[in-house]
């Protein structure tokens, strides 16, 4: 088995596009009662270009993941992003960790936060901060089981719907 993960160029800002469409769908998609505010979140939050002036941030690090040479998931890290929650400063976000549903049982996520946390820990944060929605148990698990702890709670619009996120955090 040939699996990869890679810092991220502008050039794969279609596969991180159309990878973060996709899996938002997978995981989100079923929570939406008018489909077109969920169309409009993907087209505004995973248009390409928008995709590649995110990767052109030097504040931004994006991971792919590659299984079998395919591309199955990706990270974004925001290097410097304070949190409410935290009161260091030297703090980082873990804004996105996406995979393919198919790939979720391949430990494809773990392997892309190790990479993301590494990079956290190398350039000297102290903590690193993640927002997931509090339906989403399987992720809320999944980073209790790597060490990070609940410290609040925010909520978020997207259209018609309200939906409710923890906040999470892991000294590093």
């Amino acid at each position: 088995m040939n699996d990869i993960i890679k810092v991220s160029s502008e050039n794969e800002a279609a596969i991180i596009s159309l990878l973060g469409r996709v899996t938002f769908t997978e995981t989100f998609g079923h929570l939406f009662s008018d489909k077109n505010d969920l169309l409009e979140y993907l087209e505004r939050t995973f248009d390409v270009k928008k995709i590649k002036t995110s990767l052109k941030k030097p504040n931004n690090v994006y991971w792919l993941a590659y299984v079998n040479d395919l591309p199955v998931g990706y990270a974004k890290l925001k290097l410097d992003s304070p949190s409410p929650f935290i009161e260091e400063q030297k703090v980082c976000q873990l804004q996105k960790i996406y995979v393919l549903k198919d790939f979720l049982s391949k430990k494809v996520g773990f392997s892309l936060q190790e990479a993301l946390l590494e990079e956290a820990k190398l350039i000297g944060r102290k903590h690193v901060w993640l927002s997931v929605l509090q339906e989403n148990e399987r992720a809320i698990r999944f980073y209790l089981k790597n060490g990070f702890e609940l410290i609040g709670k925010h909520d978020f619009q997207i259209g018609k719907e309200h939906f409710n996120f923890q906040a999470m955090a892991k000294p590093l």
